[in-house]
C-alpha cells in the first residue's frame, strides 16, 4: 500500500496567527500518526512563517514517528537540519516571497551545490529526497546527485483537474517520469495540491510509493475534522491502488 505522509505546518500557521501556544504541532505531529498518517511532514522556511526550530527539534524526537524534514539549500538551515536529526529531508526550492512552493527544484543550476548538501546528510544516515518538476532531465540529474529518493511536483496536474482542463498530458508526463526513476532505483514520492478530486489518479501509478498531503487535509478538518479527513483521504488512496484499472495505469 502506498504510504501517506501528512503535512502539518498550518497548525503551526494558525497557532503563529495569535502568537500563542495552541495549536500545538507537537500535539499535531501526535495525533495524525494516530489517525492514520505514515509519517509527518514539516517545512522549517528560511522566514519561519510557520514551523520553528522549536518545533522541529521536538516534532523529530518522537520516538516511532517517521519525520520528512523539508528544507532549502541555505546553510543556516542545512546546519539546524543536521544538528535536530530527521529521519528524512527533502530539499525543496524556497523563494522568500511565494506563498507556497512554486515548482521543483532547479537542478540543472544548483547540481553540485545540491549533490554536496545531500552527501552530507547520508554521511549522518538521514534519507535524502529531492523535490522536482515531472522532467525526464531532472530524473537522470537526481540520480547523478545520488539522492536516494525524489517527490515530484503535482501542482500542475492538481490545478489542471481542478480547473476542469485536460490533465492527459501531464499525468503522462508524470508517468513516465516515475517509471524512469523506478528503474534507475530512486524511490518515489509526489506531492502538492493534492485534494480528494486530485488524489486518485496520482495514486494509482504503481511507481510512486508515497504521497504528501498538507494543506487541503488542515483546510478540510475545520469542516470535518482532522480524522475524517486523514481517513476518506486513506480510502481514495487504497481505492485507486487496488483498482483494476489503477494497476494498469
Amino acid at each position: 500500500m502506498k504510504r501517506l505522509g501528512v503535512n502539518i505546518d498550518h497548525i503551526a500557521t494558525l497557532r503563529n496567527a495569535r502568537g500563542e501556544f495552541h495549536p500545538d504541532p507537537y500535539y499535531a505531529a501526535n495525533y495524525v500518526k494516530k489517525k492514520g498518517a505514515d509519517s509527518v511532514t514539516i517545512h522549517l522556511r528560511e522566514d519561519r512563517r510557520h514551523i520553528k526550530d522549536l518545533d522541529a527539534k521536538k516534532i523529530c524526537s518522537i520516538k516511532n514517528l517517521l519525520v520528512n524534514l523539508e528544507i532549502s539549500t541555505k546553510d543556516e538551515i542545512i546546519k539546524n537540519a543536521l544538528r535536530i536529526k530527521p529521519d528524512f529531508v527533502c530539499i525543496v526550492p524556497e523563494n522568500r516571497k511565494e506563498i507556497t512552493t512554486e515548482g521543483g527544484l532547479n537542478l540543472l543550476k544548483n547540481k553540485k551545490k545540491i549533490k554536496k548538501i545531500v552527501k552530507k546528510f547520508k554521511d549522518k544516515k538521514i534519507r535524502t529526497s529531492l523535490f522536482i518538476n515531472p522532467s525526464i532531465k531532472d530524473i537522470i540529474m537526481s540520480k547523478d546527485i545520488e539522492t536516494d529518493c525524489i517527490e515530484i511536483h503535482t501542482g500542475k496536474l492538481a490545478n489542471l483537474v481542478k480547473s476542469k482542463k485536460k490533465f492527459k498530458k501531464e499525468f503522462t508526463r508524470i508517468k513516465r517520469c516515475t517509471k524512469l526513476a523506478h528503474k534507475l532505483g530512486l524511490v518515489v514520492h509526489a506531492g502538492h495540491g493534492l485534494d480528494y478530486d486530485t488524489v486518485s489518479p496520482i495514486a494509482a501509478i504503481p511507481s510512486i510509493e508515497e504521497l504528501n498531503i498538507g494543506h487541503f487535509l488542515i483546510g478540510e478538518s475545520i469542516f470535518r475534522g482532522l480524522p475524517f479527513a486523514i481517513e476518506k483521504m486513506r480510502q481514495l488512496i487504497d481505492a485507486s491502488c487496488n483498482s483494476p484499472v489503477g494497476a494498469n495505469r
